[in-house]
């Protein structure tokens, strides 16, 4: 059964939010419970601040502990001022208003911090990506999991580039997992490759982020939000499985934009919220549909000072390339982390790869504080930002020129492949 509250004309309140939530705890046996809540950090659009409220009001009498850990996938760790902003509270009313939360990271590369659950064997790989990717994974977790009794997601769904739409069990897998299934799971949908993939709610990658998250032997259950900008159009309580897909058909009509036709220069204007490429490349997959062939996307973000403070140094190693490159010289790059080529790739959007050739289908161009020889390096275009004004960008589509204000999260498609 799915508990959910949509209002996509005027949005939720947070009295219908708190209703639907109480209706759906009330039901459930959670006295003297061990819960641990799963959410995102702060590279994602939510009202992460009032879900921990609402659910704290809800559980902190109730169960006997109530935890909270950043879904962080192979982000850095966020500080605790920054988790604080997170979840709308200060040192002091995290010690006097709720002191029963206690907040983790996750940290992805830590083999002391995480546990196997299971194993996908390749033949198994194999038949969910119609022979793409044959490969055996080791399903690896946050141990964490193990102290609780019930997992409670808490996150957003958007359409990616990656699974198709985000949420559900991907806030498990990536989100609080270990290296091995991250790469797989990122190479396979780079495999398949952004155009195909994102906006699709059925897809391989789906499938095999559900499988690993049933070697789980804990209850888990989940708050699928959807978010309109800053509004809150829909909420969806029920297993990771059902409340994703019932977020992700909201999600289909509200994120998607459709375009009469492709534009030749696009700017693609990344909020603050992304810190880096490896975040801020999400401008990039979503606009990638609507670019016309030999057209150029800018990704305008004056505040990015770096490519990315985990995968930086492989990044800046093996640069911005087509699938191809990568696929046709596997034996070159075996030493790279699947989840680092498959950024690598659709960042540079789809292209060819033949004869010692790269031929990209567009440019991509960082107008950001990264400089004009890294850019060069690692095979992207460069453009001071100084040089931007944003608002003359506005109101020239009829001259092939778009402007997107806040890029990362809608995704953009021609209306003639709808």
């Amino acid at each position: 059964m799915i508990f959910q509250k949509i209002d996509t004309q005027y949005g939720l309140m947070r009295r219908d939010v708190e209703q639907v939530c109480a209706d759906t705890l009330e039901s459930r046996q959670l006295d003297n419970k061990r819960v641990l809540v799963v959410i995102p950090d702060h590279s994602r659009t939510a009202p992460i601040d009032m879900m921990f409220d609402v659910l704290y009001t809800l559980l902190a009498e109730r169960a006997d502990t109530l935890d909270f850990l950043i879904a962080l996938g192979t982000h850095p760790p966020m500080s605790e001022s920054a988790i604080y902003q997170r979840v709308g509270i200060t040192a002091e009313l995290h010690r006097n208003m709720y002191s029963k939360a206690r907040f983790f990271n996750h940290h992805w590369d830590d083999p002391e911090k995480l546990v196997k659950v299971g194993t996908i064997e390749a033949d198994e790989i194999a038949a969910i990506s119609g022979g793409l990717l044959q490969e055996t994974v080791d399903v690896t977790i946050n141990k964490m999991v193990f102290d609780y009794d019930v997992i409670m997601i808490v996150g957003p769904v958007f359409p990616h580039e990656v699974v198709g739409f985000s949420g559900g069990n991907k806030y498990l897998f990536p989100g609080i997992a270990g290296q091995d299934i991250i790469d797989l799971f990122h190479w396979l949908g780079a495999l398949i490759t952004n155009q195909k993939i994102i906006g699709i709610q059925e897809t391989p990658v789906r499938k095999v982020i559900d499988m690993a998250a049933s070697f789980l032997p804990i209850e888990r259950m989940c708050f699928s939000l959807v978010v309109n900008k800053s509004r809150l159009d829909g909420i969806f309580i029920s297993t990771p499985e059902e409340s994703q897909s019932a977020a992700a058909a909201l999600s289909e009509q509200l994120h998607i934009v459709y375009k009469q036709h492709a534009y030749n220069s696009v700017l693609s204007c990344a909020p603050v919220m992304y810190d880096d490429i490896w975040t801020a490349g999400k401008c990039m997959y979503k606009l990638e549909p609507v670019v016309a062939a030999g057209g150029e996307l800018i990704i305008y973000a004056p505040h990015i000072r770096q490519v990315s403070e985990t995968h930086g140094r492989i990044i800046e190693s093996i640069g911005y390339h087509v699938r191809d490159y990568f696929l046709k010289q596997m034996d070159r790059f075996a030493h790279v982390p699947g989840g680092v080529m498959a950024h690598s790739t659709h960042v540079r959007g789809i292209g060819t790869f033949e004869d010692g050739v790269e031929r990209p289908r567009i440019q991509v161009t960082l107008a950001t504080q990264i400089p004009e020889n890294v850019c060069a390096k690692i095979n992207l275009g460069y453009r001071d930002p100084e040089t931007i004004v944003p608002s003359e960008w506005a109101g020239r589509e009829d001259e092939g020129v778009l402007y997107v204000e806040k890029a990362g999260e809608i995704l953009y498609r021609l209306k003639e492949s709808s």
